[in-house]
């Protein structure tokens, strides 16, 4: 395993020397990123590592306990252990992600204005590309909701499900930063719903043109159709954020009503 060099961190005053264990973490992900290394790649042991970055072991042992916080290392014990690079995965990303907007309280209208931008994007995007089993994944979702919701838990179910039918679609982005935003993006947005019961009432407007939209953009993707793709996404989002507000404003009456 090769080395690279001037990895010595400079601490002049009390400010530097409390960020120390954080410098140490960036220091070493930049020595995963400079050596190529890989998941599940072994890092050097302690030992190596202070003589490494010019600190000393408990600095080097909270770098350390920073970079497993953040899922960026796993430590293994027994014959062969050691910290290994570590892959963090995408829902303990969204995870974080979610907890950080948690006290923002992201608004509708927050939400859709990037929904608006990239949804049809990507509906244009995969347009042709999508292979009979995921347009057959996507056809199954929305069976899920094929009929009228007849109380506000079944609106829930539809909401949830709905939301679903978009993460999967993002899923299949070629551009993955695109798809991991969409994803993210519709993971809030059932959140939202859920949290703040935007499906009380039942709303069957929501659900039947909503659906409908869903089932046409199948329609254009199955073709290949990438400019009816994007009309029919732009369509179907601002749809959906004129109604979600209406929803929204009839919550927060019935709340006022109490």
């Amino acid at each position: 395993m090769s080395h690279a060099t001037s990895h010595s961190i400079s601490d002049n005053n009390a400010e530097n020397r409390a960020s120390r264990p954080l410098q140490v973490a960036e220091a070493i992900k930049g020595y995963v990123v400079s050596n190529a290394l890989k998941p599940g790649d072994k890092l050097p042991n302690e030992a190596e590592l202070i003589t490494l970055f010019g600190m000393a072991k408990g600095t080097i042992r909270e770098a350390m306990r920073i970079l497993e916080a953040q899922g960026l290392v796993k430590t293994r014990t027994g014959p062969g252990g050691g910290c290994f690079v570590h892959e963090v995965s995408e829902t303990r990303t969204r995870a974080l992600l979610s907890n950080y907007f948690y006290f923002r309280h992201l608004t509708i209208s927050d939400i859709y204005q990037l929904r608006k931008q990239l949804e049809p994007e990507l509906a244009a995007d995969l347009a042709g590309k999508l292979d009979a089993a995921a347009i057959g994944e996507l056809e199954a979702i929305t069976e899920e909701y094929e009929t009228p919701p007849q109380s506000k838990e079944d609106d829930r179910r539809h909401h949830e499900a709905s939301l679903r039918f978009h993460a999967r679609l993002a899923a299949h982005a070629e551009n993955h930063l695109l798809g991991f935003i969409i994803g993210f993006m519709a993971e809030v947005l059932s959140e939202v719903t859920t949290t703040r019961r935007l499906f009380e009432p039942p709303n069957h407007e929501l659900w039947a043109k909503g659906r409908e939209f869903q089932l046409n953009l199948l329609q254009a993707l199955e073709t290949g159709d990438a400019q009816r793709a994007r009309e029919i996404m732009a369509q179907h989002m601002s749809f959906a954020e004129k109604l979600m507000h209406q929803q929204e404003l009839r919550v927060e009456r019935k709340l006022g009503d109490l």
